[in-house]
């Protein structure tokens, strides 16, 4: 126990982390116990229920979640027409459906909410604290709190984290997050002398588990895949077979994972997979003044600061040669990535891809301004950086206070 507590494990920078992930699970259990039990007044409240019944279902062994083996008094339209869900695997609705299945608890307790929004608060704390320790590790300290600070009082990330009037997006974005840095990182091992493959196996499953919840989470995630390949091939471009071999060897881990997701009724899940919509894509997205208006929206939501900080980034990013290196690139590459497939998909209410984007795009901006911490007037710098994050978390802590009245 000492070697795990020691200074260089746990120390005074994990100690501050922690205490701002305490008040992001803090900021999440407000809203939570602003809630309502039996809230189904809203179409979301309405999906919550169709999606932990789904799961409930699976869990009693009478059906497979989001397959026509499990009725659903959803439109038949909005799921395919065919009772498949084109969207979510049954990993979806059963980790939706966890916590009611082993309390069994009713529809009008009040732990029923909490135990409905406990696994979506872990996914998002998980996630902070997955983001601070790849901005730590890429940035500094000063990088890792500044991803850390956006994030925590990001008004979009704690509502999907406590399903306020969204869709259950964060653990698709932790799974995402977990697995563009998990690749890189396996990639930066290629090199060793040593066998690669073998000897990288605990990344490998770890690739694999966050692929599975990624695409387990919405199946348009599995965009990931080519891209990490590229990541991967660009980053150790003489040891190709080997980053080949292992992002084969963790999609096929995320394979078996998802056919478990599905009890392992393969024949389900091959014409879950057939009616999938892995890019519901509109084209005509590019020309629509409301998608680019709802895309600002949402990006707003996530903290008005992003407004500033984020042109500001890109800007520096593109005029500075010393910030244009694969670490600021790669999130940069990311957000951009996802904010455009959420242009291309404007008509849903809420989008995993907006929150991913945004996730991203804390790390690029934390890149960024430990870059220029380190190298451009690092007091103007700071004092500026000091107030916008604290100006932000003010609004938000406004917002939420507004709620509790």
């Amino acid at each position: 126990m000492g070697g795990i507590f020691s200074s260089q494990r746990f120390g005074r920078p994990q100690l501050l982390a922690g205490l701002l992930l305490l008040v992001f699970i803090s900021e999440c259990a407000w809203l939570v116990a602003h809630e309502y039990p039996g809230a189904i007044a809203t179409s979301t409240s309405e999906d919550e229920l169709v999606r932990i019944q789904g799961g409930l279902v699976q869990w009693h062994g009478q059906g497979i979640a989001g397959t026509p083996s499990v009725p659903t008094p959803q439109d038949p339209a909005s799921i395919g027409g065919n009772g498949y869900d084109p969207h979510h695997p049954p990993l979806w609705y059963l980790i939706a459906s966890t916590p009611l299945y082993v309390f069994r608890v009713s529809l009008d307790s009040r732990l029923w909410i909490w135990l409905t929004r406990a696994p979506y608060i872990l996914f998002g704390t998980l996630l902070g604290a997955s983001l601070w320790y790849v901005s730590r590790r890429l940035y500094g300290n000063a990088g890792g709190f500044i991803a850390l600070g956006l994030y925590c009082f990001s008004p979009a990330v704690i509502r999907s984290s406590v399903l306020w009037v969204a869709q259950p997006d964060v653990a698709g974005a932790w799974g995402t997050f977990g697995a563009v840095f998990t690749a890189i990182a396996v990639s930066h091992t290629l090199y060793a002398p040593r066998e690669v493959v073998l000897w990288n196996w605990r990344r490998i499953v770890l690739l694999g588990v966050s692929l599975t919840l990624a695409i387990g989470s919405q199946f348009g995630l599995a965009i990931i895949i080519p891209v990490l390949l590229v990541f991967m091939l660009y980053l150790a471009p003489d040891r190709k077979r080997a980053a080949v071999v292992i992002l084969a060897a963790a999609c096929f881990i995320t394979l078996l994972l998802l056919l478990g997701s599905y009890f392992f009724h393969v024949p389900l899940f091959v014409q879950s997979v057939k009616h999938a919509r892995f890019l519901d894509a509109n084209w005509h997205s590019f020309v629509m003044e409301g998608a680019y208006r709802q895309l600002l929206k949402e990006i707003v939501g996530s903290g008005p600061v992003l407004l500033l900080l984020f042109p500001i980034a890109l800007v520096v990013f593109l005029l500075w040669q010393r910030s244009r290196y694969f670490g600021n690139a790669a999130p940069l590459i990311m957000a951009v990535l996802f904010l455009i497939y959420r242009l291309l998909s404007p008509h849903a209410s809420g989008s995993v891809f907006s929150l991913t984007a945004v996730v991203f795009l804390f790390v690029f901006i934390s890149g960024i301004v430990a870059d220029l911490l380190e190298n451009k007037s690092p007091e103007s710098v700071s004092a500026a950086l000091v107030g916008l994050v604290t100006a932000n978390a003010l609004w938000d802590l406004i917002g939420l206070a507004r709620i509790g009245r």
